[in-house]
Order: C-alpha cells, then sequence, then structure tokens
C-alpha cells in the first residue's frame, strides 16, 4: 500500500493552520453532529462558521442531512467547535480522508470529543426516539484509518482500545441525563460500511456479536481519537428497529425525521454536560 504520510501530515496541519488564522480562543470540546443533530448549532453564541470547501484539504460531505461546516463559539460558556457534517465511508472517501477531521482537531489541540449518530437498535428492549450513550463499539468495516505508515508524534503504532469511550465522561452524561429526566440506553455500537441497510441475517449475527448498535459512521472517528488521545463520549440517537424478527422496510427520510426528534434529547444532555466540565 503506497500511502504517502508526510503528504498527509503536511494537508493536516494546513488546515489547523488556515483555521487557527481564523479562530482566536482556544478550544478544547469538538462535538461531531451526526443526522438529526445539527439543532445544537443553533444554541452556538459568537457563532464563526468556516465551510468545508474553503478550508485547504478538507474533504466535502454529501451525505443527506449533512451541512459541511465547521463552527466555532460558546456553548454553556465554553468554547466548542462542531463538525456539521461528517464523512462516510460509503461516500467513496478513504478511511484516511473519513478522519482527516479528527486529525485536524488534534492539531487543533481538542481534548473532549463528543460523537453523535443516528443508528438501528438492535437490542429488543430499545425503543425507537430514545437516546443510547455508547459504552464501547465494534469494528466491522473490514477496514482501519490506522492502517499505513504510523506516524509516531500523533500517537503509538499500536494504541490500546480498552476504554475506546471515556468512562468518566459516560458516567457523567448518565447522571445527566437522569437528572433531567430522559430516558437514556447504554449500549455497544457495531459499525458497518453501508450503504445498504442490513438484512435480518446478517442483523443476527451482528446481535451474537454482543452489539445493541448498528450504523454506518463514527468507529473510524473513534479510533482515530483514540490514537491521538482525544477523550470520547459517543450518542445514538436510535431510529429504527433493527431486530431480525420486527424488521420492516426503511428509508433515508424515516431515519432522519426521528433522529430529529430523538436529536433534541441528546442535545439538551450534551448542552446540560457541557455546562459541568
Amino acid at each position: 500500500m503506497n500511502f504517502d504520510i508526510e503528504a498527509y501530515v503536511k494537508n493536516v496541519k494546513e488546515a489547523a493552520e488556515y483555521i487557527k488564522s481564523k479562530v482566536s480562543e482556544k478550544t478544547e470540546v469538538a462535538i461531531v453532529l451526526g443526522s438529526g443533530l445539527h439543532g445544537i448549532a443553533n444554541k452556538l453564541e459568537d457563532a464563526l462558521e468556516i465551510s468545508y470547501s474553503e478550508i485547504p484539504n478538507f474533504p466535502v460531505s454529501t451525505a443527506p442531512g449533512h451541512k459541511g461546516s465547521l463552527m466555532f463559539g460558546k456553548i454553556s460558556g465554553k468554547n466548542v467547535m462542531l463538525m456539521n457534517g461528517r464523512f462516510h465511508y460509503y461516500e467513496g472517501y478513504t478511511m484516511k480522508e473519513v478522519t482527516f477531521p479528527i486529525r485536524v482537531m488534534q492539531e487543533l489541540g481538542i481534548k473532549i470529543l463528543i460523537v453523535t449518530n443516528a443508528a438501528g437498535g438492535m437490542n429488543p428492549n430499545f425503543e425507537v426516539g430514545n437516546p443510547c450513550i455508547i459504552t464501547d463499539q465494534i469494528n466491522f468495516f473490514g477496514d482501519n484509518p490506522l492502517i499505513g505508515p504510523n506516524y509516531d508524534e500523533w500517537g503509538p503504532r499500536f494504541p490500546d482500545m480498552s476504554e475506546a469511550y471515556d468512562k468518566e465522561l459516560t458516567e457523567k452524561a448518565i447522571s445527566v441525563a437522569k437528572k433531567l429526566g430522559i430516558p437514556v440506553y447504554t449500549g455497544v455500537y457495531l459499525g458497518i460500511t453501508g450503504p445498504t441497510f442490513e438484512t435480518p441475517a446478517e442483523l443476527k449475527m451482528m446481535r451474537n456479536f454482543g452489539a445493541d448498535l448498528v450504523g454506518m459512521s463514527t468507529v473510524p472517528e473513534v479510533i482515530v481519537a483514540n490514537h491521538a488521545g482525544i477523550r470520547v463520549l459517543g450518542f445514538s440517537a436510535v431510529t429504527d428497529k433493527a431486530v431480525p424478527d420486527e424488521l420492516k422496510p426503511v428509508t433515508a427520510e424515516e431515519v432522519i425525521e426521528i433522529a430529529n426528534k430523538t436529536g433534541e434529547k441528546i442535545a439538551n444532555i450534551i448542552l446540560e454536560l457541557l455546562g459541568e466540565l
């Protein structure tokens, strides 16, 4: 595999330098806004928006419901960076392109990453329309963003993944949800390439692996964040029942509609949590 790590590092640093030239305040918290979570952007005070197309070397998002800009400002008194629209492997990006923004975050000095997504609930106890706090993940992409030469300044060749989602942040999020009276699940997220939704046989297999949720994002970003030493907190909006015996045909439009409603609950938890960090 002929991957030019030096060129990639140079591209990341160029993108980060461009952003630094626009943003004066130091930011330590970043939030990746998945499907239905764009409402958080409305809470941003003193907002500065930078379109992906403006940033040197930055990929451009093509998925439905994903806007395509970085936003900087304050939420609950904290300086926050929002990634409004992510990149998916099914769009044809390489794993290095999918996780390019996480490397840029690392160069910007981000310490905490909050990832959000819309996911199918494979756990039969999960009701559609509720948030789930992710406690662990399974990489079922058949690929890994760290394949290829390792850039030692960014992290170790063999990063530990025993606490992919930060336990302290996870417990904080659970207690905030309880305080707000928002019912939340906790569970394991399994990431697949998509863009097809899963067959009943695939769902049975994945459930047997110990997964509660299935989706087409997040896992590569979390791997790179862990490599970078960034603490991760994860939320899924349970948008459809991914239970083999209860499987109904599902469309992207339906998923986005439920994600929008569930996203409000997740947004409320995140807003309260930011005030307590």
